[in-house]
């Protein structure tokens, strides 16, 4: 089912709250589908999901009217294709560091005339039977995320908002802080500099604002609310799955 509704969210900065997948195993997405998440990202950069398993995960997701993202490894044109020939609803690119590189994402991600995606039959076109409808939808619905995780890209962000196509960005803050030197560690002055200029910038020009909160801590993610982020991923599967279980052993011991 293609999904038409986190578009039109991010069109009118409404607030929009996901979680990743890391984990290869289609009982994760029905589990998380129970939660109320809207959207869920299936991570190709950071586990060992394959591509098989990423399209039956795509359709697991949509099985539950949630929208299915994949952040893919790279900006790169066939890991782009297969994502989306996939059925994916929308694509995470990383490392967004400048203007170009969102050209080439929504190039990528496009069928001419706008782009110079591949034009094949998939999943994402039901194997042939609905591509005109999939072209269409492609057009109008398909969600573009551009992830700012470095200070390159921090720097040249108004640069990369203005590219059309790019329906919102997301802050992914364990790269943002090793690219300045401190993996890991958010208290350093610089990130948070590095943080206000990119709030600014994307209140100024009234543009989606996104920011994954690793933790799984839900004040954390009333407090990015509070500082104007409107697309928000929150935890990750495994850290859902950890968190929990390590916190119900330590009430057990008790």
């Amino acid at each position: 089912m293609r999904n038409k509704n986190l578009k039109k969210k991010l069109k009118n900065n409404n607030l929009t709250i996901g979680s990743w997948i890391t984990i290869g195993h289609p009982s994760i997405p029905e589990i998380l589908s129970n939660a109320g998440f809207e959207w869920l990202t299936i991570d190709m950069e950071h586990n060992s999901i394959d591509k098989s398993m990423m399209q039956n995960l795509i359709s697991v997701i949509q099985s539950k009217n949630i929208a299915a993202l994949v952040r893919v490894n790279k900006n790169e044109e066939v890991t782009i294709k297969h994502a989306l020939d996939a059925g994916a609803d929308g694509i995470i690119i990383p490392m967004v560091n400048n203007k170009e590189d969102a050209m080439r994402a929504i190039e990528y991600a496009k069928y001419p005339p706008i782009g110079k995606r591949g034009v094949g039959l998939s999943r994402a076109q039901n194997y042939g039977y609905d591509f005109e409808d999939y072209k269409k939808w492609q057009e109008e619905n398909l969600v573009i995320i551009a992830q700012i995780e470095h200070i390159e890209g921090v720097n040249n962000l108004k640069e990369i908002i203005e590219v059309e196509g790019i329906d919102a960005i997301i802050i992914g803050p364990y790269d943002l802080s090793g690219s300045l030197g401190y993996p890991g560690d958010f208290s350093k002055p610089e990130l948070q500099m590095a943080l206000n200029n990119v709030i600014k910038t994307c209140k100024t020009s009234n543009f989606p604002l996104g920011y994954h909160v690793v933790d799984p801590d839900p004040e954390l993610v009333k407090l990015k609310i509070k500082e104007g982020y409107n697309f928000i991923a929150f935890s990750t599967d495994f850290y859902f799955i950890g968190d929990t279980s390590r916190k119900m052993m330590e009430l057990v011991k008790k």
